[in-house]
Formats: C-alpha cells, structure tokens, sequence
C-alpha cells in the first residue's frame, strides 16, 4: 500500500511549495474584476420538482434528448469503459444539500450532519442498442463517497473522498468481487465542503491526476484544514511520487486534456459569499506548477479581503483563468467533444455541467454549456443543453446536471443527481 503522507514533511509545507517544474511566471496580470462588484450574500436553494412523464430537457435544434436510465440514487460521475459499459459512482451527500419531502427534493434541507443516499457504483449497459440501458448492476458497493474511475491496464481505479483504491478488472464483468488495494490516502476528515475526486491519466496512461478541492470557502477553519487541497495532484500509477501539478484551484472538478495535446483544462468553483457578482467560477487551461489564487485572491490579482493571512509575493504570480462560466454557476463535469456525430461547430470544443447556484438571487446555471475551440483557444460559452429550470420566479428546477460522457457512437450522457436519472443527447442528422 502506497499513501500520500509518505513524507510527514510534505504536509507541513504550504501546497503551491510542494510542485512540480514550476510554471514561468513573467509579470502579474492586471485585476480585471471591481471590489465594488461586492454585495450582499443570499441563501437561494433551489426546490427540485423532477420531471414528469414526457418532459426532457432542452437541445438545440438537429438533437434529440432522450432517457437514458433511472432509478438511479444521486448518480455523480460517469466512466465509460471499452467495452461501452457505463460506471456510474452515486455518492451521499449532507442533507444541507437536499432535503425529501415525499417525492419532492427541496435544497433548503435542514442543517444535519446526516448523509443521505448510497455509496456505490453502478454498471449500466444497453444490450439491444436502443440508446437506453436495458442491464443496471450493482457493480460495486461499500464506498466512501466515491467520484472519479479510471481503467489503467487491468486495474480500475476508484477516487473515494478519502483514498484513492484500485481494483483487478476483466472486461465484461458486471460485478466486482475483488478486494481493493489502497493506493493513497486523501485529505477529507471533518470539513470536507468539496468531496469530489476526480481522476484522469496523461494521454500516454503513466501518471493519475486527482483534483482535490477546499476543505472550506476560504480556508476560514484554518489553512491547516486545507494541506493538500484545492489542487491538482499527479503521482505515478502505483500512487508513488506524489507532487502538485497546481494549485490554488479551489474546486476543480472536471478535468480533461485538449485532444492532440499535453495542454489540461479543468472547470473550476470558485469562492462565495461575496454577493451575486462576485466571483466567477470558470473554465481554464492548468500550467503546470501554476498558482490560481485560492484563497488570498481570485481572478488573478484580485485581494479576498476576508482572508486573514496574506502572501503578497504569491498573490503576484496568481494566473487569471481563460474563461469565465459566470458568478455561481457551479461546473463540474467536463468533457472535449473527440467524435464525428455532433455537427463540426461541436468538434474538439468542450461540454461542461453546470449544477446550479445557492449563493444568488436569481438561479444560476442549471444547465449543460458549450465552449468552442477556434485554433485550440476557448471562445465564449454557449448554452447547450438547459430546461433545467422549470419556473425562475419559484426557484423551482427539474433537476442539476453533473457530469458530461460521450460515448462510442458519438452521443451524449449527462448524470441528473437530483432527479436520478441520465439524459442521452444525439444528433439527428
């Protein structure tokens, strides 16, 4: 067993010390957002109604959405293995995220330290090739809030919030029997705002990238809560030679390579409670060894005034990010768009699943968006999927996307957490 607290030493140093090559860093980058965007900050959960029978949500014209499968419990994360079996990792979550109320999943749940739901992955398969999943296994059980799946070789790796495990795989099994091997232990323990693990390989499949998000909004239970979170870490398949690739990332969530290239791009949340205008969760490419401001400041240059400890000379270096997604939104899932069946404008551009706001007085997000490539450089963001919100002057939604796949025949998944239920989005032409 290999873990991540391997040299004491390492955790005792702040993160962006411990790195990788350090990124280049030739002169700050001018502030470009106002302390005076800063105002008050609302609690705005949203109440979740679900779907009925025929309602979908909403595709640009030459799509069709269709369901994919259900009576699923919190379905998260999506891995799509070669064999075209889909792993779904459903992970509880606190009640302060939903609340059941009959069939109805309100957000403004009571504030328990209670989980609600399952810890497990789920297989799904569409046998007759109808574009629905026809065999749902439990593929998996016995997690810890499990997120991120990566196949490398024979060994499935799962990312629990708290360790990242590893599994012998065979191709066609629909049940995993085998004990699992700890590969590294991972920051969680009692302030764990952002559970999610994410995990991708390099495009030649020799390291593990694992995004670990902030233990809190910013770092106000101590930065020692926040050792080895909001980055990106890297270490080699058999969890040793653990390093971080970035930081100052405070949520990155997803994570995938522009195709062709060694180049990351992660979807990032950034901090709340500074009112509706402030701070714009985004999009951007990770340089390796790169700082991104968390938790002293945003948007490069930008002082988080609330932060009591100061690092002016690291604040200098703090990388604007490439796109802005909007204050709120809360990405997650991403995914680059590598087949032929979307239209060419879709082409090498990138998906991203935006769950949804709490911390603004109109609903943000909700929906599925599209960031075009032109010459590998991000233009700016366009809806793609939405429908989401069912009634904005109730704050009432259908459901929250999550995570984003494309499968073999060029479609689309996308995970519905709340709703419980995934939604298949093909090009009709």
């Amino acid at each position: 067993m290999k873990s991540s607290y391997f040299l004491l030493a390492v955790f005792l140093l702040p993160a962006h010390i411990v790195s990788c090559q350090p990124y280049a860093h030739k002169e700050a980058h001018a502030d470009t957002l106002s302390a005076d965007n800063a105002g008050k900050s609302v609690k705005n959960f949203s109440k979740v109604i679900g779907w009925k029978e025929n309602e979908t949500p909403t595709a640009p014209a030459g799509f069709t959405v269709t369901k994919y499968a259900d009576a699923l419990e919190n379905p998260r994360k999506m891995y799509v293995l070669p064999n075209g079996d889909i792993l779904v990792a459903e992970a509880s979550t606190l009640n302060t995220e939903v609340k059941v109320v009959g069939a109805a999943v309100l957000g403004a749940g009571k504030a328990e330290n209670k989980h609600v739901g399952v810890n497990r992955i789920t297989l799904l398969r569409d046998t007759k090739g109808t574009g629905k999943a026809d065999v749902k296994e439990t593929f998996l059980e016995g997690l810890n809030q499990p997120f991120g799946m990566l196949l490398l070789g024979d060994w499935l790796y799962v990312a629990n919030t708290n360790a990242l495990l590893r599994y012998p795989y065979k191709t066609g099994q629909t049940k995993m029997t085998a004990a699992p091997e700890k590969i590294m232990d991972l920051q969680a323990g009692k302030h764990n705002r952002h559970w999610t693990r994410n995990i991708i390989t390099d495009p030649e499949g020799d390291k593990i990238y694992i995004a670990v998000g902030s233990g809190t909004n910013i770092a106000e239970k101590g930065i020692a809560n926040e050792i080895m979170r909001a980055n990106i870490l890297v270490i080699n398949k058999d969890g040793s030679d653990m390093k971080v690739y970035a930081s100052g990332l405070r949520n990155p969530v997803g994570m995938a390579w522009y195709p062709g290239t060694h180049t990351l791009w992660a979807a990032v949340n950034e901090r709340d409670e500074l009112g509706d205008n402030l701070v714009p969760d985004y999009f951007t490419k990770v340089k390796q060894g790169g700082f991104y401001g968390w938790p002293y400041s945003y948007w490069g240059q930008h002082i988080d005034t609330r932060v009591t400890e100061t690092k002016t000379d690291l604040v200098k270096k703090a990388i604007v990010p490439d796109v802005s997604l909007g204050n709120h939104v809360a990405p997650l899932g991403m995914i680059f768009y590598t087949q032929n069946a979307f239209p060419v404008k879709y082409h090498n551009g990138a998906f991203i699943a935006e769950h949804g706001s709490w911390n603004s007085t109109v609903l943000q997000g909700y929906k599925v968006v599209f960031v075009p490539f032109v010459n590998g450089a991000p233009d700016k963001p366009e809806d793609f999927l939405t429908g989401f919100i069912a009634n904005l002057n109730k704050n009432e939604v259908h459901g929250r996307p999550v995570d984003v796949v494309v499968l073999a025949d060029g479609s689309m998944l996308v995970t519905d957490d709340v709703s419980n239920m995934i939604w298949r989005v093909a090009a009709t032409n």
